[in-house]
C-alpha cells in the first residue's frame, strides 16, 4: 500500500497502478448501489419499491454533488501544491475541505428531514411509491455526514498516490452493504428501510477507515488542528475548482428529476421503475471509466504542477484512448445482451419487457461517453475550472433537460421521446468537449510545452 512517485515511474505503468485500485473501487462502489436495487427488486412489492428508489436518487445525488464539491475541488489543489513542494498549503487546503464538509452534511440532514414530503413529490413520488420512498430518504438522511466525508476525503487519500488505500475505502463499505442487505431487507422484515440503514452503516464504517489514515502517521498530508477554522479565500479556491463537479453531479439530480416526472406523467410507474434500472446500468459504465481516468488524474495535477508537461501529455493520451474503447465496449454489452442486464433486477412482468428495448435506445450515445470522462476529467486535473464548468453544463442544462421535454411534442410515441434525449445529448456533448479539449491543448498545454523544453 505504498505511496507511487507521481513524477518519475513510468506513465503506462503509473497509470495502471493508480486506476486499477480506482476501477476495482468503482465496480465494487457499483456493486455497492446496485445490490440494494437487485434485492429490492425482489420483494413482493418490488415494482413500486423500485420506482420509489428511483425517486431518492436525485436527493442521493445532491449528496454526492456536495462531496464532490469540496472534496474533488481541493485534491486537484492539493496534489499541485504537493508537485510545488509547499505540502503546508496542501494539508490547509486538505482541512479546510475536512471542515467544509462536516458543516455541508449537517446542514443536508436538517433540510432533508424537514422537507421531505414536498421533496419526494417534487422529484417524482406517486400516491404508491411516497410511502416506500419516505421511509428510504429518512433513514439515508440520518447517514449523510458520512457519505460527504467518505467521498470527499477519500479524494485526498488518492491524490497522495495511495491509490489502494483509497481503494479499500470503497471495498470495505461496499462489502459490509453486501452482508447486511439481505440481513436487514429480508431477514428483519425491514424492506426499503433495511437498504437505506445498511447503506448508512456501511457508508459509516468505511468514514472511520478514510479519517484513521488521514489523521495516522503513513499519510503524507495530515489533518493539522491549526487550519481547522475555515480559511475564506481557500474555501473560494476549494468551490471554484469543484463547482464543475459539483454541477455535474447536481444537474445530474435535475436530469432525474426531469426524466422522472415525465416517465411517470406518459409511462406510469411501469417506465419508472425501468427507468431506475437503467440508471443503475449507466453506473456500470461511468463507474469504470470514471475510476480509469481519476486514477490519472493525480499524474496529471502533479505534473502539470511540476512543469513536466510531457508527462501530462503521455498521461492524457492513454486515459482518452482507455475511455473511449471502454465505452464502446461497455454500452454495446448492454445493447446487445439488454434483456440479460434487466433480468439482473427484476425477473418478470412489465417492467423487465419495457427495460429490455428501452435500454437500445438509452445507451446509444454511451458508445463515445468514454471521450468526455477522459476530456472532462482531465481540465479538472489541470485546475481549468471554467472550461471544465462549460463542459459540465453542456450535457446536462443545455442538452439534455430541454430534450426530456421538447421531443415528445414531435414524437407520438411519448415514452419513446423522452429515451431519445438521452443518446442524443450524450454523443452530442462527447463530441464538443473532445474538441474543446484539442483546442484548448494547442493554445496552452503546446505553447507551454514548447516553452520548457
Amino acid at each position: 500500500m505504498g505511496q507511487h512517485d507521481l513524477g518519475t515511474e513510468r506513465i503506462g505503468k503509473l497509470v495502471f497502478s493508480l486506476a486499477v485500485p480506482m476501477i476495482i473501487s468503482q465496480i465494487v462502489n457499483l456493486l455497492y448501489n446496485m445490490v440494494d436495487r437487485i434485492y429490492i427488486g425482489r420483494l413482493e412489492d418490488g415494482a413500486l419499491a423500485m420506482a420509489a428508489l428511483g425517486v431518492c436518487f436525485p436527493m442521493i445525488t445532491i449528496v454526492a454533488a456536495f462531496a464532490q464539491l469540496l472534496g474533488s475541488g481541493g485534491a486537484p489543489l492539493s496534489a499541485i501544491k504537493m508537485g510545488e513542494k509547499r505540502n503546508d498549503k496542501a494539508e490547509e487546503i486538505m482541512t479546510n475541505s475536512f471542515m467544509m464538509l462536516i458543516i455541508v452534511g449537517f446542514a443536508l440532514t436538517i433540510l432533508t428531514l424537514v422537507f421531505r414530503e414536498p421533496i419526494l413529490y417534487l422529484f417524482g413520488a406517486s400516491n404508491q411509491t411516497f410511502k416506500y420512498a419516505e421511509s428510504y430518504l429518512t433513514i439515508y438522511a440520518v447517514g449523510t455526514i458520512f457519505v460527504q466525508l467518505t467521498m470527499g476525503m477519500n479524494s485526498y487519500i488518492t491524490c497522495q498516490g495511495f491509490s489502494k488505500i483509497g481503494m479499500c475505502t470503497v471495498l470495505i463499505g461496499a462489502i459490509l452493504n453486501i452482508i447486511l442487505d439481505p440481513i436487514f431487507i429480508f431477514l428483519f422484515h425491514m424492506g426499503v428501510s433495511g437498504a437505506a440503514l445498511a447503506t448508512i452503516l456501511s457508508q459509516g464504517v468505511s468514514c472511520l477507515w478514510a479519517l484513521n489514515f488521514l489523521f495516522g502517521k503513513k499519510s503524507i498530508l495530515k489533518i493539522r488542528k491549526k487550519y481547522l477554522k475555515p480559511n475564506i479565500k481557500i474555501v473560494g479556491s476549494i468551490m471554484a475548482l469543484g463547482i464543475s463537479p459539483f454541477i455535474m453531479q447536481a444537474t445530474e439530480s435535475l436530469v432525474q428529476i426531469s426524466f422522472n416526472t415525465q416517465m411517470l406523467r406518459f409511462g406510469g410507474n411501469t417506465a419508472l421503475g425501468g427507468l431506475t434500472i437503467m440508471y443503475s446500468l449507466t453506473t456500470f459504465i461511468s463507474g469504470p471509466l470514471g475510476g480509469l481516468a481519476q486514477g490519472a488524474a493525480p499524474i496529471i495535477s502533479y505534473n502539470y504542477g511540476a512543469k513536466n508537461l510531457a508527462r501530462v501529455k503521455k498521461a492524457f493520451r492513454l486515459i482518452i484512448t482507455s475511455c473511449l474503447i471502454g465505452s464502446i465496449l461497455l454500452a454495446g454489452s448492454i445493447m446487445i445482451f439488454s434483456r440479460q442486464f434487466a433480468f439482473i433486477f427484476i425477473k418478470q412482468g412489465e417492467i423487465l419487457e419495457f427495460t429490455t428495448w428501452a435500454l437500445r435506445i438509452f445507451m446509444i450515445g454511451m458508445t463515445i461517453f468514454g471521450l468526455q470522462i477522459g476530456c472532462q476529467n482531465t481540465f479538472m486535473a489541470l485546475g481549468q475550472a471554467k472550461i471544465s464548468l462549460v463542459m459540465a453544463l453542456l450535457r446536462k442544462v443545455i442538452l439534455l433537460v430541454p430534450l426530456v421535454y421538447i421531443l415528445p411534442c414531435f414524437m407520438e410515441d411519448k415514452v419513446k421521446g423522452v429515451l431519445m434525449a438521452e443518446p442524443i445529448a450524450d454523443a452530442t456533448a462527447a463530441i464538443v468537449t473532445t474538441i474543446s479539449f484539442a483546442i484548448f491543448y494547442h493554445k496552452k498545454l503546446k505553447n507551454e510545452l514548447e516553452n520548457n523544453y
